[in-house]
């Protein structure tokens, strides 16, 4: 995503998204659940959210609906109404108009649909028109003359397989097709577009096109592509769409929209801390068995992928074993994991020095696991566990320098080492009261010079419970 789209971002107000293999997979309404959180997101940041769908309010899933948009541009655009059922726009077809066109549907044998602003009606139903519409639309009745007691916005083709009919020249002055189905097309004015029913919120809330941010995948997404400031195809969408794009993002259950608003700096991934409630975490435990008692850590492979397989390897392997907690600082913390004892040595499954995991949900609270080094990008074997309890910041003090507020709490209620954020990688965290007490056991022994025991603090073996 190049820097020219980013900038443009900065002036999207509000957000449409079509609905059908764009927020769900149609064929089986899947969801992923990071729509959720983009929805939350751009609430948070004051964007607008809208729904532009050639479903009506009614075809739209009670999934949908809880994520709460703001406006939505319907049938077409022919239905405009607000989050409260105001209506902002609505162009209901001609009878005469409707007429015709069902006339048409008779003299060359194909069946239709009507559809108004409350439910929608076939003229009949076969197994391959439930097959279809009942994936949008459950229970719809059969009633050919529909239009005579309801405003219809919208009308349905239905053929057989592979013959696509194309409108009378006189029912072509007036309406166009839209393909969304290999024997169905939404038959609408010529003016009826996604494209017009967004430009009416825009117009009703004041902004301007390059105001919109739009996500389509089909054919009927062609005109507001062309209307927004940014257009963003997901990956399996049309080809002829994809060409209007100005991105083209992962698939629906790839997280794509996500993907894209997130490059966007649009939103945030939701950030999990498992530290403040690391009794519900569900993880590999590691048991550190030393001379003064065991040491039980829970470990974070989601944050730290490649630390964690390390540290398994090496402890599976036998390689902790007999290693000694060469340098030890009380009200700092107690260090080991090198082969020789020094702090000069070990060595990563790797064969190398691996790079940093940093992140801005594990922290080097009081009882943090975390990778020594000797500088960005030089991890091997050495790990360290936190044992300090006095920091002379106050949460506030924290929280203004940049700290989440739950990470703030926890420093200033338990300890730890905050100027090592960001510098050391953070990949477990002690799992239970006895491990603090065997923690603060060893940081109490005596040490000589370069801050080593006296009296060695041995790992007997590192056990891991996967």
């Amino acid at each position: 995503m190049d820097a020219k789209l980013k900038y443009k971002a900065k002036k999207i107000k509000i957000v449409f998204f079509d609905i059908d293999d764009t927020l769900r997979i149609k064929d089986t309404g899947y969801i992923p659940d990071s729509i959720k959180q983009v929805f939350r997101s751009l609430k948070e940041k004051g964007i607008l959210t809208g729904i532009a769908s050639g479903r009506a309010k009614y075809g739209v899933v009670p999934e949908i609906r809880a994520l709460q948009p703001d406006y939505f541009a319907l049938i077409n655009g022919s239905y405009v109404e607000d989050a409260k059922g105001q209506i902002i726009h609505h162009q209901p077809l001609p009878v005469e108009l409707i007429e015709d066109y069902i006339q048409f549907t008779k003299e060359i044998g194909i069946e239709y649909g009507l559809v108004g602003s409350e439910t929608a009606a076939l003229s009949a139903r076969t197994p391959r028109i439930s097959q279809t519409i009942d994936v949008v639309y459950e229970n719809l009745p059969t009633d050919p003359t529909f239009y005579q007691n309801h405003p219809v916005y919208q009308m349905w083709t239905f053929e057989q397989e592979g013959k696509e009919v194309e409108l009378t020249e006189d029912l072509g002055k007036s309406l166009r097709s839209v393909r969304w189905d290999p024997i169905s097309s939404d038959i609408v004015l010529k003016n009826a577009s996604k494209a017009a029913g967004v430009a009416k919120v825009v117009e009703y809330l004041g902004l301007k096109s390059e105001n919109v941010l739009v996500f389509g995948d089909g054919l009927n997404d062609l005109e507001v592509f062309d209307y927004a400031g940014i257009s963003i195809a997901m990956g399996h969408s049309h080809p002829d769409l994809q060409k209007r794009a100005d991105y083209i993002t992962k698939k629906v259950e790839e997280d794509g929209i996500f993907d894209a608003l997130e490059k966007l700096g649009m939103v945030e991934k939701e950030k999990h801390y498992p530290q403040v409630a690391l009794a519900d975490y569900v993880g590999p435990l590691a048991t550190i068995q030393t001379n003064h008692g065991d040491l039980k850590l829970k470990l974070f492979p989601e944050i730290a992928p490649k630390t964690v397989a390390n540290f398994i390897a090496l402890a599976k392997d036998g390689y902790y074993d007999g290693v000694i907690f060469h340098r030890i600082i009380k009200d700092f913390m107690i260090q080991g994991g090198d082969p020789t004892g020094t702090g000069m040595g070990g060595e990563s499954i790797y064969g190398a020095a691996f790079e940093d995991e940093f992140s801005m949900e594990v922290f080097n609270l009081r009882g943090a696991l975390s990778m020594a080094n000797a500088g960005p990008n030089t991890n091997g074997s050495q790990f360290f566990i936190v044992q300090n309890t006095k920091l002379p910041y106050a949460k506030k003090e924290l929280e203004r320098g940049g700290w989440p507020a739950p990470i703030a709490e926890l420093y200033a209620e338990k300890g730890g080492t905050p100027h090592l954020d960001q510098r050391h990688t953070v990949f477990g965290h002690l799992a239970d009261e006895a491990s603090y007490a065997v923690l603060d056991a060893i940081a109490a022994v005596e040490t000589g010079a370069m801050d080593k025991p006296v009296e060695d603090v041995v790992i007997l073996g590192i056990t891991i419970e996967d």
